[in-house]
C-alpha cells in the first residue's frame, strides 16, 4: 500500500527520472540515509561532478531521507524508470541479484584494502553489472565500514559471551546464520524499533558500524561495543537500465566516471566519520574492546561452508575474492 501511495506522490508531481529543463536533463536519485551521512556527502560529490563533467547538461535532484520510500521500493522506482539513481546496501541487492550475498560472508575480506581491491577490481566490476538483466545497472561501491557487535549490559569479549543473548539483526538469512553460529540468538527486527527493544530488553544488542552506531543513538542503550567487524557489506550506487539506456555514449562516460570519482571521496568522508563516532562513543562512556577477531572467524566458518554448499555455482567467485 506504501508503495502505491509512493508512486502516485512521483506521478502527481510529475516525477520521472529523467525530465528535460531546457538543455539540461535532470535525473532523480533518491536514497533512505539522513543528509549528515558520509554517503549522502559522497552522492553530493557525484552530483557535482557530473554536472561539471557535462558542463551543466546532466543534473541530479537528490531525494534524501527516505522521501520516496525504502530502498527496495526506490529499487522498484528504478526498475520502471521512475526514478534514475539510487544508493541501497548490497545485502538489499542479493534479493536481485544473487551474487551480491557473497559480499556479506562474514570474514571474507582480509582487510579493507582487500575489500576495495576486490570490489574496484573484475571480480567487483562483473557483479555491478550482472544487475542489469534486472533494470538495475551497479555503477560503484561506497564504503559502509564493518559490523560489529554491541549489547547493553554484557561484554562481548570472545564468541562464547555471545551465548544466551539474543542480538538484533536485518532480516537477512546470512546474519541470522553468522550471529546463531557464534552461539547468540539472532533476532530480525525493524530498525526504526530497536532503540526501544535495547531500552527495554528485547533484545540485548544488536552489530553495526559506527557512525550507524551513533546516528542512531543506540550508543546511549548501549554500553559496550566490540569491534569483531565480522562482515564488511558495501552500499552500491545504482542507476536504473531505462534511464541508462537513453544516454549517449559521451553522457554514459560522464556518468560513471562522476560515480568512481565520489567513490574515491566518499572513503574519506566514511573514516572522517568513523572517526568522530567512536570519540562521540567514548564520551559518552561506551567500553571499546578490542577482541582477537580469530576467534569469532573461526566460529563464524559454518556460514561459508554452508553457503558454498547451497550455492554451488558461488564456489569460484568466493574462491575468486580469496585469492586477490
Amino acid at each position: 500500500m506504501r508503495y502505491y501511495a509512493i508512486l502516485l506522490v512521483i506521478l502527481c508531481f510529475g516525477l520521472v527520472s529523467c525530465k528535460q529543463e531546457s538543455d539540461s536533463k535532470v535525473l532523480y536519485l533518491a536514497h533512505t540515509l539522513p543528509q549528515t551521512h558520509p554517503v549522502h556527502k559522497g552522492i553530493l560529490t557525484f552530483q557535482e561532478a557530473l554536472e561539471k563533467k557535462s558542463k551543466g547538461s546532466l543534473k541530479i535532484k537528490i531525494f534524501p531521507d527516505g522521501q520516496l520510500g525504502s530502498e527496495r521500493e526506490v529499487l522498484e522506482l528504478l526498475q520502471i524508470g521512475s526514478v534514475a539513481v539510487t544508493k541501497v546496501s548490497a545485502a538489499t541487492m542479493s534479493n536481485f541479484v544473487p551474487e551480491y550475498h557473497v559480499l556479506g560472508i562474514p570474514y571474507l575480506f582480509k582487510s579493507k584494502e582487500h575489500q576495495f581491491n576486490v570490489l574496484e577490481g573484475e571480480v567487483g566490476k562483473s557483479i555491478l553489472e550482472k544487475g542489469s538483466k534486472f533494470w538495475l545497472r551497479g555503477l560503484c561501491y561506497y564504503d559502509a565500514g564493518s559490523r560489529s557487535f554491541y549489547t547493553s549490559s554484557k561484554a562481548i569479549r570472545t564468541p562464547d559471551d555471545l551465548k544466551g543473548l539474543k542480538i538484533r539483526v536485518m532480516n537477512n538469512q546470512m546474519a541470522i546464520n553468522m550471529v546463531n553460529a557464534m552461539g547468540g540468538s539472532a533476532t530480525p527486527m525493524a530498525y526504526g524499533e530497536l532503540y526501544t527493544a535495547i531500552q527495554q530488553g528485547v533484545v540485548d544488542g544488536a552489530e553495526n558500524n559506527p557512525p550507524s552506531f551513533v546516528s542512531s543513538n543506540h550508543y546511549e542503550v548501549s554500553k559496550y561495543y566490540t569491534l569483531d567487524q565480522h562482515s564488511s557489506v558495501p552500499d552500491v550506487l545504482l542507476i536504473g537500465t531505462k534511464f541508462w539506456e537513453k544516454l549517449s555514449a559521451q553522457e554514459r562516460l560522464w556518468v560513471q566516471e562522476a560515480a568512481d570519482e565520489s567513490a574515491q571521496a566518499q572513503k574519506i568522508f566514511w573514516n572522517e566519520s568513523v572517526k568522530a563516532s567512536m570519540e562521540t562513543a567514548k564520551a559518552a562512556g561506551v567500553e571499546i574492546i578490542i577482541p582477537e577477531k580469530a576467534l569469532f572467524a573461526e566460529k563464524s566458518k559454518s556460514v561459508l561452508e554452508e553457503f558454498v554448499k547451497e550455492h554451488p555455482e558461488m564456489t569460484e567467485l568466493v574462491n575468486k575474492i580469496k585469492a586477490e
